[in-house]
């Protein structure tokens, strides 16, 4: 089957907020919110392929940092998939730039308590429980 790939999805957290984006391709998955990212290039890391997936699907630069939780299996391969995959969610600190929905229908800064609110992608939601902390803890700036 191949090893693992990986899925890279961000945790970009501003003000007590996360990013959020909603999901236009494809048809069936359209209007579901996942966390921005994207697959694992040959050679890349998870941290380049986090960079790379919010450049191209959001217009802004991060900078990977850890793991939010554990990996996220995906269900037995399948939508042309050959080899088991996981979902890994990287927190994101934004560097550059505005995040704007290139690639997704809408884009939507969500505090913690509107995080269940939202129809999320299944493969999202075993995260929300890590993030809630997250987004309760305020950073203060120094």
């Amino acid at each position: 089957m191949g090893e693992t790939l990986i899925v890279v999805g961000a945790a970009i957290i501003r003000d007590g907020h996360v990013l959020a984006a909603q999901r236009a391709e494809p048809e069936r998955l359209r209007g579901l919110w996942e966390f921005p990212g994207g697959k694992t290039e040959p050679g890349e890391t998870p941290a380049q392929a986090l960079v790379r997936e919010c450049r191209e699907e959001l217009g802004v630069t991060v900078r990977a940092g850890e793991p939010v939780g554990a990996d996220v299996p995906f269900p037995a391969p399948s939508d042309g998939h050959t080899r088991p995959a996981v979902l890994r969610l990287l927190r994101a600190e934004l560097l550059a730039g505005e995040p704007r929905a290139l690639e997704h229908r809408a884009v939507r800064w969500v505090p913690d308590e509107g995080l269940r609110d939202l129809d999320w992608m299944p493969a999202d939601v075993p995260f929300l429980a890590a993030l809630s902390p997250l987004l309760r803890t305020r950073e203060t700036p120094y």
